[in-house]
């Protein structure tokens, strides 16, 4: 596993325990991928970018065009990122495998109507698709039912 997979892990434990329904490396708009999506208790959309050293931060242009689909941004970052690097303006949550903390939370900035009912279709039809081809791998393999 990865290192942003690793951290990526424990945020999704440590939302988990929010009550918040969590996707990895999902797909708001084409040519954007998140590391992490939540859908919480009151249909609020949270993005986590899991960043696992400078240089990753460093090659991320594309963290900006993530605000317009999410109502919270935040990063995660373990416990030896340079903290300093991050945007104040954002979340931050420190992480590991096994769990994470909030430490800053993010300003809230809520989504149009019409933009958070598209990504929560959008989430709700990748979790039923992830879901459907855990139980049924030949449904995705292009096998023979």
């Amino acid at each position: 596993m990865a290192p942003g997979q690793r951290l990526a892990r424990g945020v999704a434990r440590m939302l988990r325990s929010m009550d918040h329904a969590v996707l990895t490396e999902f797909t708001p708009k084409r040519g954007l991928r998140v590391d992490v999506i939540s859908l919480g208790p009151k249909g609020e959309l949270w993005i986590i970018e899991c960043k696992s050293c400078r240089a990753d931060f460093a090659s991320d242009r594309k963290w900006q065009g993530y605000l317009e689909w999410c109502d919270r941004y935040f990063w995660a970052v373990d416990a030896d990122f340079p903290q300093e690097l991050l945007p104040e303006q954002s979340g931050l949550i420190l992480a590991d495998p096994y769990g994470a903390e909030i430490l800053r939370m993010s300003p809230e900035t809520r989504l149009a109507g019409a933009r958070r009912a598209k990504v929560t279709r959008d989430f709700a039809r990748a979790a039923a698709l992830r879901l459907q081809g855990s139980i049924d791998p030949l449904a995705f393999s292009g096998g023979v039912f």
